[in-house]
């Protein structure tokens, strides 16, 4: 199942606490018994994931990173035509350190910007900060078979899996959206973006959040018709 959490801060040169990245992602050690990693970048930058491991046991721990280093990522899933797409960067020049799925996604957005995702098939959340461009890019799988919630708080931006670990941080609003109550009284669950919490949201099917200087855009990269 897999569970990744993330954090940006909104003044980049603020470290991000270790400490608090790591309760975070421990919050979600249900979804990921077998592995745990994480990255504090210098740039306010944090990363972190619990991992199941299924593909590439012994070589697939995450994050992972480009060539340079400038591109680190963490994703919850699995990628159907990553063979296809290894094999296609492979061709390009890319070089890969493990067999995994996921780390094909580093090496796709390397090639193809934020159009590798309509290459992308299979069922996944990522995070990925691109340190060239100083942006933080969040996406999920087309029909969101994996979640993904953020939030903004005034220091910068959070997103995990799951709800619980973003309430791990105080500073996270815990404000009740009151129309998500209507609406999981009346139809037994909440529309996407919204969550219980006002200031939650839950990051659409087929989208993707970028986060750069302190702004959050949300776009869509896949649609059905």
């Amino acid at each position: 199942m897999c569970g990744i959490v993330g954090i940006v801060e909104r003044d980049l040169q603020k470290p991000v606490f270790r400490d608090e990245l790591t309760r975070m992602v421990r919050s979600l050690r249900h979804r990921g018994p077998d592995d745990e990693g994480l990255v504090v970048l210098p740039t306010g930058v944090g990363l972190a994931m619990r991992r199941l491991s299924i593909i590439d046991v012994d070589g697939g721990q995450q994050p992972f990173q480009s060539e340079d280093g400038s591109i680190q990522l963490v994703a919850n899933g699995e990628i159907y035509n990553f063979e296809t797409l290894r094999n296609e960067l492979t061709g390009l020049g890319h070089r890969f350190r493990s067999r995994s799925d996921v780390e094909v996604l580093v090496h796709a957005y390397e090639q193809w910007g934020e159009a590798f995702l309509k290459r992308v098939h299979g069922m996944f959340a990522l995070a990925l900060w691109d340190g060239r461009t100083r942006t933080l890019l969040a996406a999920r799988d087309r029909a969101g078979e994996k979640p993904l919630y953020y939030t903004e708080t005034p220091r910068g931006l959070l997103l995990a899996s799951e709800i619980k670990a973003l309430l791990i941080r105080t500073d996270v609003d815990r404000e009740v959206d009151l129309e998500a109550l209507d609406q999981f009284l009346t139809y037994e669950y909440v529309i996407a973006p919204r969550t219980i919490f006002a200031r939650i949201k839950k990051l659409p099917p087929a989208h993707y959040l970028t986060y750069h200087d302190g702004a959050v855009a949300v776009r869509r990269y896949w649609d059905a018709a």
